[in-house]
């Protein structure tokens, strides 16, 4: 990293601080220290929350899916993921499979999408769970579902969402910047030694080739027939229908419910209420998930919930940005 970026990180860091510290302060008077600290009362697994009360014996868990779904590294420390937290996310898939009192699953979902690995894992867990454990589960579409986020929809037995909602974007994407010729115009040479003619394709300081492209769509292409392929086998379409369908362009609830993407329209509590139905346990214990118990990631929970993660946000993105392109099933205008 060069100085200017570590002093640029330097001073986000103090600013942070500064930032963080004022606004937990502001809500330390008015907080309910019992409550913030209640979902850290389990003993085993991840703690719960009690959404509305009911059987213990008949439950359903509201997972919630909210940000870009990207693997951004280990759920501790001060500076953990803030946002969408992939290892917490799949750990509450694998508490809810081995829970037996866990009947239905409301998949809470609003996110622009992400990686193409990440989608990919949650849909896999999810199908696991739907075919080992008889789970049903109902999806939730907040104001956005894209891409990713209709990747990881596709298996559900129903997918719920609002007139208003912003779905769609089937596909897959990989973006770089290139400056070649604004390196060219200031003078700077960017040198690359590499093991192989390929190892540093797209280089942002090199023209593009055309063998890079190739390379970069034949890949896109394998991604986007996985894409078709979890849509056709989701929502029981023909092949040929879903690529007509999935070229890219982004739906609203009322668009998607007539190309058969959503079943029905629904709120979360509309959702919820559904679930209950179907599955005739009007008494169900409803439940999210908390942090695991640990304080780093207790603190880092509720400070989010605390203060609205603003600049912790912009901090956890420098942090976290690994650099270089990759396939994303992402909407991004």
């Amino acid at each position: 990293m060069s100085a200017k970026r570590w002093i640029a990180l330097g001073i986000a860091v103090v600013l942070f601080v500064v930032s963080a510290g004022i606004n937990f302060a502001s809500v330390a008077l008015t907080t309910d220290f019992e409550e913030m600290f209640s979902t850290a009362a389990s003993l085993d697994g991840l703690p719960e929350e009690v959404i509305e009360d009911g059987s213990f014996s008949d439950r359903i868990a509201v997972l919630e899916l909210n940000g870009t779904i990207q693997d951004t590294g280990d759920t501790g420390g001060f500076l953990g993921p803030v946002g969408y937290n992939h290892t917490h996310f799949m750990n509450q898939l694998n508490q809810v499979k081995e829970d037996a009192s866990i009947k239905g699953i409301v998949l809470s979902v609003n996110t622009p999408g992400g990686g193409v690995v990440e989608s990919a894992e949650i849909h896999d867990k999810l199908v696991e769970i739907i075919e080992e454990t008889d789970k049903t589960v109902y999806v939730s579409m907040g104001a956005q579902a894209t891409s990713g986020g209709y990747y990881v929809s596709a298996p559900a037995d129903k997918i719920f969402a609002s007139r208003e909602t912003m779905t769609g974007s089937l596909g897959v994407i990989l973006q770089s910047i290139n400056f070649s010729g604004l390196a060219d115009e200031l003078g700077v040479e960017f040198v690359s030694v590499t093991s192989g003619e390929f190892k540093d394709m797209l280089n942002p300081a090199e023209e593009v080739r055309e063998e890079d492209l190739a390379i970069v769509q034949s890949m896109l292409e394998d991604s986007y027939q996985g894409f078709v392929d979890v849509i056709a086998n989701g929502r029981d379409l023909p092949e040929e229908r879903v690529r007509e369908i999935a070229d890219g362009r982004i739906y609203n609830g009322t668009q998607a419910l007539e190309l058969d993407l959503i079943d029905e329209f629904g709120y979360e509590e509309d959702v919820i209420a559904a679930l209950k139905e179907d599955l005739e346990i009007g008494n169900a214990q409803v439940i999210r998930y908390g942090m695991p118990n640990d304080f780093a990631s207790l603190f880092n929970y509720q400070a989010s919930r605390l203060f609205g993660s603003p600049e912790t946000q912009i901090l956890s993105e420098i942090m976290n940005n690994t650099g270089g392109p990759r396939p994303m099933y992402l909407y991004s205008n």
